[in-house]
């Protein structure tokens, strides 16, 4: 009869060369030196890997403190399901909780830091059964004035973010002026469109109403060759014309007589 094949620990992660299971503890990382200025805030971070379920009930995050010079190691902060504060020493009302328990992030903020703080914070995590592991560790140095390299690193931030705002300025401007033309050239369109064309008129072309009408008599005018006077003119009129004949006639007529 064939023995019964027990199931793997997730938590053991065995070695393919001698069969041999290797326990897998908590993994911590942490930057390993950090530099604030004396007075200022500091976010020390913290993240960690747990090969088992995170589970927030047993969760254990704890940070201590050993000084740069002579002196014992003392709590600066602890966490289990809600963040405990120290409530005396040197970090008492300067640490607090910046961490995520689900998001596997174990981070505190010391605020107000001072030179007693130069020394080596240490972060340790324990998720059961992963409650053996490396703790991670942050020397910190507390100075007088930030160094050149985070000057120029603050520089070139505070740089970007003045040329990214001027861009977007421009941007905005520029948006609003080619706004502005467009509703300029629609206005004008319609402008165009409802008011009617003017017709141009002849000035040289009188209103019926305001037309005069002049008569002229025409008259015929005889220049004599002799003398160059000019003789009456006589009028275009048949019935004058008829008067003068007839007198003509009389006239004829008598002198025949």
């Amino acid at each position: 009869m064939f023995p019964r094949k027990q199931g793997k620990d997730p938590s053991v992660v065995y070695r393919p060369r001698d069969g041999m299971p290797a326990v897998q503890g908590m993994k911590v990382y942490t930057a390993s030196d950090m530099e604030a200025v004396n007075g200022t805030d500091v976010r020390l971070k913290c993240t960690f890997h747990s090969s088992a379920t995170l589970n927030p009930a047993s969760l254990t995050v704890s940070w201590s403190f050993r000084p740069l010079g002579p002196g014992r190691e003392e709590s600066v902060f602890y966490y289990h399901q809600r963040a405990y504060p120290p409530v005396e020493g040197r970090f008492k009302k300067h640490a607090v909780w910046a961490g995520d328990i689900m998001g596997s992030d174990a981070s505190i903020i010391v605020r107000e830091v001072k030179f007693t703080y130069n020394g080596t914070f240490s972060c340790q995590v324990k998720n059961p059964p992963d409650a053996h592991g490396n703790a991670g560790e942050v020397r910190l140095r507390v100075v007088t004035s930030a160094s050149f390299s985070e000057l120029v690193y603050l520089v070139l931030i505070i740089g970007g973010a003045i040329g990214l705002g001027v861009i977007l300025l421009v941007v905005t401007v520029s948006c609003r002026r080619c706004m502005k033309k467009r509703a300029r050239q629609r206005h004008r369109e319609v402008d165009v469109e409802v008011v009617p064309r003017k017709e141009r008129k002849d000035p040289t072309v009188c209103h019926p109403a305001m037309a005069v009408h002049l008569y002229m008599s025409q008259t015929s005018i005889e220049v004599d060759s002799s003398d160059g006077m000019i003789s009456t003119a006589s009028s275009n009129d048949p019935s004058s014309s008829e008067e003068d004949e007839r007198s003509t006639d009389e006239d004829v007529g008598g002198d025949s007589d």
